[in-house]
């Protein structure tokens, strides 16, 4: 690895968090708890941040986008996430559909499928999991065969993120069944409204309710031959670069989730009192609240060195991607979990938003690869020297 790169926070960097945190707070905070229990698509929150060009802020300026760069992605899935994680997917899936034909797509395929992203007349999906292959990506079923000029797809992937609300979907399948495992897959854009094309019906979460997961179903589907995402073959390879770059992200919707959770149990501990004074006042409190604090501010940093990496993709951001989300999002499931422990009965009920911050937490320690599985990436490019 190189040696270890700090990032810079501009002027920009901090009016874009100030910005952002209005949004979250003025439209997007009061509709959280309401999301969550009736599971909905978070609309207020999408029309709010397309109305402000944060929901899509990384496509770059040549498409339509604003051209934010990957720290300033962060800093709008971070000040998301902190009132609402459902919402903070809105940005952090938009990239993670868009970011196989950024990193591996024609020129003509760029400028199809990112402007209608960066206008907020669509948003983007991405299709890699199956219900059998899991972490093992490899292993994946789903196939695509050449019939002339198109191509037909069959197969399913399972929990795709914002299924049903998203217009586009990149997908991975298996273009050469007898090819080398891992080099035989390439890359698609698949459309909702394409014959063959079904949804599951939506999953059951314990967390981030607000964001539908359901799986895709293809049925002898047939796409024209120009939806194809690099060339062919490399679909896998796109996908791995992709969640390199996009991990990070993930941890920035564990820092933000972490961060409201925090905010919320300092507010409750100075107002809460018991044997006559506020227990904000006991060292026990202070305690827990300052390893809280200092995990938080720990996985923030790791967070930002790995976005300045992406934004340069160094030659060692596999590692540093890894390690931004697994520990980020380690960090908030124990802080959410202490923030509970702080409200007490409080913290376990509906009345306090709480209870939801910890059940969306969880996600962040799964999802773009489980933290097992970026444990085994930092391991693996460790060794490699």
């Amino acid at each position: 690895m190189s040696d270890f790169d700090l990032f810079s926070i501009t002027d920009e960097h901090k009016e874009l968090r100030e910005a952002v945190r209005a949004v979250a707070d003025d439209k997007i905070a009061p509709h959280a708890a309401e999301v969550d229990e009736r599971s909905e698509f978070p609309k207020a929150a999408h029309d709010a941040l397309v109305g402000t060009d944060f929901h899509a802020a990384h496509i770059p300026e040549a498409y339509g986008g604003v051209g934010a760069d990957a720290l300033a992605t962060c800093i709008i899935i971070e000040e998301v996430a902190r009132a609402c994680a459902s919402s903070s997917l809105i940005p952090a899936v938009n990239k993670l559909g868009t970011m196989p034909l950024i990193l591996g797509g024609s020129e003509e395929v760029k400028q199809r499928y990112l402007k209608p992203v960066a206008d907020g007349d669509a948003m983007f999906s991405y299709g890699l999991s199956e219900r059998e292959a899991g972490s093992d990506t490899a292993g994946m079923r789903t196939r695509a065969e050449a019939d002339g000029d198109e191509w037909v797809l069959n197969g399913q992937k399972s929990w795709i993120t914002n299924a049903g609300v998203s217009r586009y979907y990149t997908v991975m399948a298996v273009t050469d069944p007898d090819g080398k495992r891992g080099g035989n897959v390439s890359a698609f854009v698949v459309h909702a409204d394409d014959p063959g094309f079904t949804l599951g019906e939506p999953e059951r979460k314990l967390g981030i309710k607000g964001s539908p997961t359901r799986e895709l179903y293809f049925d002898n589907m047939r796409i024209p031959g120009d939806r194809l995402v690099g060339g062919l073959g490399e679909g896998l390879k796109i996908a791995l670069r992709t969640l390199d770059h996009t991990r990070i992200t993930i941890g920035a919707q564990a820092v933000g989730i972490a961060q409201g959770a925090l905010d919320h149990a300092l507010a409750y501990v100075k107002e809460r009192k018991q044997f006559g004074t506020a227990i904000a006042d006991f060292q026990g409190i202070q305690f827990m609240l300052a390893d809280m604090a200092m995990k938080l501010e720990t996985a923030r940093q790791m967070v930002y060195v790995a976005a300045a990496k992406s934004e340069r993709n160094d030659s060692d951001l596999a590692f540093f991607g890894a390690a931004a989300k697994c520990h980020a999002s380690d960090a908030a499931m124990e802080i959410t979990t202490d923030a509970v422990q702080l409200l007490g009965g409080a913290g376990y009920v509906k009345d306090f938003p709480l209870e939801r911050m910890m059940r969306d937490a969880k996600i962040t320690q799964i999802y773009e690869g489980t933290n097992q599985i970026q444990r085994l990436v930092m391991a693996r490019n460790l060794l490699k020297g």
